[in-house]
């Protein structure tokens, strides 16, 4: 039953909210300084109008008349161009008391126009009754609110305001004598005693709720915003909460235009052609240079009455036959099934989509979908035109035909599971797109009128769109349905042959107008861009009809649908579909043809883990299981997480929001955490491919926080005998040990981290919080027996927040999410096969693998005062570095290490061996106690130094022992030998070194040493004092040996730092002089003059070193895993000197840097796949960082400047600042690496200008595999051999498939690979599935579990040749089923064995899968039909394959459950 909606009888709520949401929009001259001003992000701001004095209003009403009311009354005015723009807002009347008028009304808006030519007019208006029922308003002053200033240090002007009110109207403002004035008071007369007090600030938080709202329009807390959430308090844009956004999938779109599309669009055409001949002088040889239809599109967008929540997406529509209709993911067509004739002679008499759209919309009444029917024309470019007549000689132009609203939650909602349709307006009527809508209607001036329908029938006809709504949340746990294209629609459109040009001079008949060239394949994102621009066609020989699309439009490698395809939406949606023509051309005109086709660029599509990208959608963290699954769940005996005192942990529920205190979280006794995640069990989800006891061992990877990455031991799925048919109940996670037998402890999987004063660094507390509040932990799932990823998810870690309780816990189950790229499916009778297959479109379609059960805890745990460090207690001003002073001088004697270090006070005294060059040894070896050394400095000043030499060693070699029994009976004879011979050796190293000795003295004496905690990316920001120790003027040189730190040498750079590490120390600009060629830069210091340096460190390089592919062996006796420091990943330790040297190039001052390592947080994970060997090109899409992010210094418009770096030097990795609004990308080039070799590296984001610390930090995996192309045909099995290469040593070698129903992998057990063998591997590939697939297939050391080899499958799937097809109807939920019998004649002469496969085996069963008959003879298959759970029809193909799998017939039953 179909539901017909109008624009007049529905949406109500949503036609309210946009009439009284209509703008003016703002002069472009302002939005374009705006932008020229770097003020591309909109800024929200709260003004809050308390109450207004007036004492001098002029009195023209009398004492008695107490029903006077005031108002007051709020627009934005542009005061360079005198231009009124936005909304006017009105606040509520109120009554005069004591002079008084208490207004206590907020208002709010946002606005990117942050010029101090814009200013804010307020205007109280006074308003009495008039006899009857009208009221008289009249205006009793205004005034004029400065919203932003000119100083670029505050673009705001914030604070407590007094305006005074000016006598007459707003409308002076008109006047041309105050145009570009600043003060108005000088010419507009100030009312005595009169002045409204407000108060105007920033309001953040407005940033979250701009997408519901449009610029430039004030409005109330209180006013209708559907989408935000209402307030207890009334005001709902205080601390605004928007509604949860579910998913929902659009499809079966279909329109319908009266009387028919082809008379519809025969009629446009001739009247858009008689508009361009009557308005253009054109020559004769240019009549056929007609207007044609080059595209028609539609565009979708969610609507809340005030603007479109996102943009609008944009689909291109196909011409189908009468009947057809658009194809979903559940539902397909079966025209073809039934063989009729007159089905291939029928004309397209509707617009249809063949994909379906997701949308995302919340329960809201007010909520409308906006449908807008664009074509897109081509037209001729005279001779008058600016465009060169060489380059072009048409140009596309736009014009929306038809539009429509429909208000899916408006009561009654009784949609789902039905056909809506809705009538298309058109006309001069408000639409939502702001656009002019072409006109079915003729007037009686029209010269040639060509009425759509007869007298009478136009108000019965009327232009339709017809689609289906239904929720993705349902589509997931609907039963699976299967589309299948038939013979007819396989079969490409022909298109009937154009006229030639003699014969089109002749006529062109209105009825049949030519046929439009066919649209480009273009993403949705192109699609929408693509329509600012004019559109050129590169070919003027050819005939309209038989001209390409132009190149503009053509879909850009490095923007199409496979690169984006996991950032376009967010990670766990679908998406979007390329609307592509895959058909070859066959009216092609013979010039045409002469110059070739245009060449397709065929990238590899990459296929990785779904990205849940931060901000964006997260994996549902509510629990789906019933009371019996978890009730099996609670009962395993898994170990509660208990406070220090053994009470049990307060539950938080992961469904409502937390609230965060970070000052309750300051002032907690309880500083120290211990953070403890436990695995508990994981539900199975059936998946295509695999079995029902998929997957039977897994373990995790995850990395929490700046803690080593995770690698989780082997958890076995237990499952009960009890709910052994129950799929859906969780099995519980058991650990195996090295053995292989099950833990019989525990169950689950325990792994905690301790968070306290001896991990945190100074000051990093709060970064942790914050951490916790805003960040999502993602989460590998893989399988341990293949070592295949299962599938990715992710938790909130905001529930780990203790807020002052002792200790927290929350249960989460979240979806295991994988992305699975599929490709058109192409038909085997095709005779271009190749070529439709390769350039098919992907669409990639988001998998449940199953739930994962997760508790997250939190333990409040007391710091020990011995774990806390000195470190903590650090100056307020500790980026500054101030060298000591020396106090005690050289006392003489030996350059010895120890006299040197005494020299500088802020190293501690130590002692050091003196080491000999080459290969000589050590003469002082460890070991050497300081009372030693000091005994031997007792004789250091002695006259003969050759003597202390000897004794110094004697007493060495008398407290280091001898070394075996035959050393005791040495003779001092021998042993004073042998210290001569040493001391020999000395000598001459003793003179040359002595020089060094006593530079090195003298360096160490002048050595200031710093130590730093470093991270990736993060720049640690220091200044030096230097001083200048001589009578005389110097101009110091500044040299640091590592480039990694540097001198700060930019003003606006040092003063962003100086701001950012609030240090209190002079700015000086201009202080460096830099030279061409110099080693550093250079400063000039008085004499006795001490000055700050900046220093700046910054290492964006670090160790790749990751463990192999595989669970671990940790021991299972400790019952949990704890993170240990490990310096993989991070920044390299090192010693960094900068040294000043002063005009005679000896060393003035040195500052030693000593580099600490610390890990950094990661928070995003990617994991792709690629073909060996081969450049990995990869575009990623940022997401809206303003919602990331927090304010930094400075503007925020700093943020705006998007930079990324890698740590890998070998990858190219960049982006490009686009204009505002529009996307940006980061684009990636990994070189390749042989299989099955993983490429690790991380991705830095900056949002500020001068890269302080990243945003976020992205760690890339990339896994490179062995490519290997498949052709075949569902149901039936093809071949293929691979070639597997022996390691250096014996291994035992298992191989496993992604899909092991679709792939078998003989030898299929466990087989022994010899070092340096090659070991032949045979393929089985059966898939049920048509189109372009990708599978894998892993060698794996079942001894060690680690991979061997992998492989990357790239399935062509065709769709068989169909015999015969056939309809049958099944009673759905609830019904017992249905039985039906085919007949099957052996067409042999011989007599054969077949076997009965289906592509649906839990909807068909046969009562025999396998049957012998002899040649010429008649078999009987019998079918059973298993009910459904939801309505609606299915086609199931029934494979007659031989016992080669090979297949004989293919049969297509459509199956219709009602």
């Amino acid at each position: 039953m179909d539901s017909k909606e109008d624009i007049s009888t529905m949406a109500g709520g949503w036609k309210e909210v946009f009439e009284r949401s209509r703008v003016v929009p703002p002069s472009s001259q302002t939005v374009r300084l705006a932008v020229e001003s770097h003020f591309n992000q909109s800024h929200g701001f709260q003004l809050s109008l308390s109450r207004l004095t007036a004492a001098h209003l002029p009195q023209e009403i009398s004492e008695g008349d107490y029903d006077v009311t005031f108002q007051l009354r709020a627009t934005l005015f542009d005061r360079n161009h005198q231009h009124f723009f936005g909304n006017t807002w009105k606040s509520s009347p109120q009554r005069m008391k004591n002079s008084k008028i208490s207004f206590n009304e907020v208002l709010y808006f946002h606005t990117s126009l942050r010029l101090p030519s814009v200013v804010l007019v307020l205007e109280l208006v006074s308003s009495s009754p008039r006899p009857g029922s009208s009221q008289q308003a009249l205006g009793r002053g205004f005034t004029v609110l400065e919203l932003f200033t000119n100083r670029p240090e505050a673009q705001a002007a914030d604070g407590d305001r007094r305006l005074n009110l000016h006598n007459g109207s707003p409308r002076s403002l008109l006047h041309p004598h105050l145009k570009d004035m600043v003060d108005y008071s000088s010419l507009l007369k100030i009312i005595d005693g009169a002045h409204l007090e407000c108060v105007i600030k920033n309001h953040p938080v407005l940033v979250s709720v701009m997408h519901l709202l449009p610029e430039n329009v004030l409005i109330s807390g209180n006013e209708n915003i559907p989408g935000l959430a209402a307030s207890s308090t009334g005001d709902a844009l205080l601390k605004p909460h928007l509604l949860k956004m579910l998913p929902f999938t659009l499809n079966r779109l279909c329109i319908s235009l009266q009387p028919s599309l082809e008379k519809f669009e025969s009629q446009l055409l001739q009247l858009i052609n008689a508009d361009c001949h009557n308005t253009k002088q054109l020559k004769p040889e240019s009549a056929l240079r007609t207007v044609v239809i080059q595209e028609r599109r539609l565009h979708v967008g969610v609507h809340n009455g005030w603007c479109f929540l996102d943009k609008p997406q944009v689909v291109v529509l196909e011409p189908l036959a009468s009947g057809a209709r658009g194809r979903s993911d559940s539902t397909s067509k079966l025209s073809t099934l039934v063989r009729e004739s007159s089905a291939t002679s029928s004309l397209p008499q509707t617009l249809g989509l063949r994909s379906s759209l997701e949308l995302r919309l919340t329960n809201h009444q007010a909520l409308a979908v906006v449908f807008q029917l664009e074509y897109v024309f081509s037209a001729p470019i005279g001779r008058e035109t600016m465009l060169s007549a060489t380059s072009t000689s048409r140009a596309a132009f736009l014009q929306c035909l038809r539009w429509g609203i429909w208000c899916p939650f408006q009561e009654p909602a009784d949609w789902k599971g039905e056909d809506i349709q809705l009538v298309l307006q058109a006309g001069a009527k408000p639409n939502p797109h702001g656009v002019m809508v072409y006109s079915a209607e003729m007037s009686a001036k029209t010269q040639s009128p060509l009425p759509l329908s007869a007298p009478g029938t136009a108000q019965e006809a009327r232009d339709t769109i017809t689609f289906r709504l239904s929720s993705s949340l349902e589509r997931k746990a609907s039963s699976p349905k299967a589309s299948l294209r038939t013979k007819q629609e396989d079969v490409p459109r022909q298109r009937r042959s154009p006229s030639s040009p003699l014969q089109g001079q002749k006529s062109i008949s209105p009825a049949s107008p030519p046929e439009s060239p066919q649209g480009p394949g273009l993403s949705l994102s192109q699609l929408a861009a693509s329509s600012r621009y004019p559109t050129i066609s590169h070919s003027s020989s050819a005939l309209p009809w038989q001209q390409s699309f132009p190149s503009l439009l053509h879909p850009s490698p490095l923007t199409s649908a496979h690169q984006l395809s996991h950032v376009a939406y967010s990670g766990v949606s679908n998406i979007a579909h390329l609307e592509i023509d895959l058909q070859q051309k066959g009216d092609m005109s013979a010039s045409a043809q002469d110059e070739g086709d245009q060449l397709q660029e065929l990238p590899f599509t990459p296929v990785h883990a779904p990205v849940i990208t931060l901000g964006m959608n997260v994996p549902s963290s509510y629990s789906v299981s019933s009371r019996s699954s978890l009730a099996h769940l609670y009962s395993a005996g898994f170990p509660d997480i208990t406070d220090c005192s053994g009470q049990v942990a307060e539950v938080l529920d992961p469904t409502e929001p937390v609230p965060f205190d970070p000052q309750r979280e300051e002032i907690d006794p309880l500083q120290g955490n211990l953070l403890v995640f436990q695995f508990l069990a994981f539900t199975r989800i059936p998946t295509a491919g695999v079995g029902p006891d998929w997957p039977d061992n897994i373990y995790f990877t995850f990395q929490f926080y700046r803690f080593p990455p995770v690698t989780s031991q082997q958890l076995k799925l237990l499952t009960s005998d009890k709910v052994q048919l129950k799929t859906s109940v969780p099995c519980v996670l058991a650990s195996i040990n090295k053995d292989g037998t099950v833990n019989s402890g525990s169950p689950g999987l325990q792994v905690h981290f301790r968070v306290d004063e001896g991990f945190l660094r100074p000051g990093e507390k709060r970064w942790f919080l914050r951490y916790l509040a805003l960040h999502t932990m993602h989460i590998d799932i893989w399988n341990s027996d293949s070592l295949l990823l299962i599938g990715s998810t992710a938790i909130e870690l905001k529930y780990m927040l203790r807020q002052g309780k002792s200790a927290v816990q929350a249960l989460h189950e979240v979806e295991v999410l994988t992305t699975d790229y599929v490709g058109e499916d192409t038909p085997l009778t095709c005779a271009d096969v190749g070529r439709q297959s390769i350039l098919s479109p992907m669409t990639v379609h988001t998998i449940i693998r199953g739930r994962l059960h997760i508790r997250t805890g939190n333990i409040g745990c007391q710091v020990e005062p011995s774990r806390r460090r000195a470190a903590d207690e650090v100056p307020s001003h500790s980026h500054i570095i101030t060298p000591r002073k020396v106090t005690g001088g050289f006392r003489g004697g030996s350059l010895s290490s120890r006299n040197i270090f005494q020299l500088n006070a802020r190293n501690a005294a130590q002692a050091h061996r003196l080491e000999r060059d080459g290969d000589h040894v050590p003469l002082f070896r460890r070991g050497v106690k300081a009372d030693t050394i000091v005994a031997g400095e007792l004789n250091l000043n002695e006259l003969d130094g050759g003597r202390r030499k000897l004794n110094c060693m004697a007493a060495v070699h008398q407290r280091e022992g001898r070394e075996d029994a035959k050393e005791t009976e040495v003779t001092d004879r021998s042993k004073e030998s042998r210290l001569v011979t040493e001391l020999k050796q000395i000598k001459p190293s003793e003179k040359q070194s002595k020089a060094e000795g006593i530079a090195n003295m003298l360096s160490q004496a002048i050595t200031t040493q710093h130590l730093l905690y470093a991270s990736l990316g993060c720049a640690e920001y220091m200044e030096f004092v230097l001083k200048n120790p001589f009578n005389a003027p110097q101009t110091v040189t500044i040299h640091s040996d590592d480039p990694e730190l540097s001198v700060i040498t930019n003003t606006e750079e040092w003063g962003y730092f100086k701001a950012l590490t609030k240090t209190p120390t002079p700015l000086e600009e201009n202080m460096f002089h830099l030279e061409r060629g110099a080693p550093g830069p250079r400063v000039y210091l008085r004499p006795k003059e001490s000055i700050h340096i900046p220093l700046k460190y910054q290492s964006f390089l670090c160790d790749h070193t990751m463990a192999l592919q595989g669970p671990s062996f940790l021991p299972t006796g400790k019952g949990s895993q704890v993170a240990k420091k490990n310096l993989s990943s991070m920044v390299a330790a090192k010693t960094i000197k900068v040294t000043f040297q002063a005009e005679d190039g000896k060393p003035m001052a040195i500052c030693q840097v000593n580099v600490e390592p610390t890990p950094h947080v990661v928070d995003q994970a990617f994991r792709l796949y690629h073909p060996e060997l081969c450049f990995l090109k990869k575009a990623i899409r940022l997401p809206p960082w303003h919602d990331l992010t927090d304010s930094t210094v400075g503007d925020s418009d700093v943020r705006t400047h998007i930079s990324v770096r890698c740590s890998d030097p070998n990858i190219i990795c960049q982006t490009r600042m686009l204009v505002p609004g529009e996307p940006q990308d980061v684009y990636l080039k990994v070189p390749g690496s042989p299989s099955p070799h993983i490429k690790m590296f991380f991705v830095m984001v900056f949002t500020d200008k001068w890269m302080a610390a990243p945003s976020q930090i992205w760690q890339i995996y990339v896994h490179f595999l062995e490519r290997v192309d498949v052709s075949c045909v569902t149901g039936q099995r093809s071949c293929q051999s691979l070639v597997l290469r022996g390691k250096q040593a014996v291994r035992k070698v298992k191989c496993f498939s992604s899909h092991p129903q679709e792939i078998e992998v003989d030898p299929e057990g466990v087989f022994v690979l010899p070092p340096a063998a090659m070991q032949e591997l045979q393929l089985k590939v059966q898939p049920w599935k048509a189109g372009s697939r990708f599978l894998y297939v892993n060698a794996v050391d079942v001894e060690n579990r680690r991979l061997v080899t992998a492989w990357l499958l790239c399935l062509n799937v065709h769709r068989p040749v169909l015999s015969k097809a056939f309809e049958v109807c099944v009673p759905g939920s609830g019904g017992r089923g249905s039985s039906r019998k085919i007949t099957y004649t052996n067409p042999y002469s011989s007599g054969r064995t077949f076997l009965l496969r289906s592509d649906h085996p839990d909807l068909l069963q046969f009562k025999e899968d396998k049957f012998q008959i002899g040649g010429g003879e008649s078999y009987t298959i019998g079918l059973r039909f298993a009910p459904s759970q939801s309505p609606g029809s299915v086609e199931i193909l029934v494979y007659v394959n031989n016992l080669e799998e090979k297949t004989e017939e293919t049969f297509c039953v459509k199956v219709n459950y009602s």
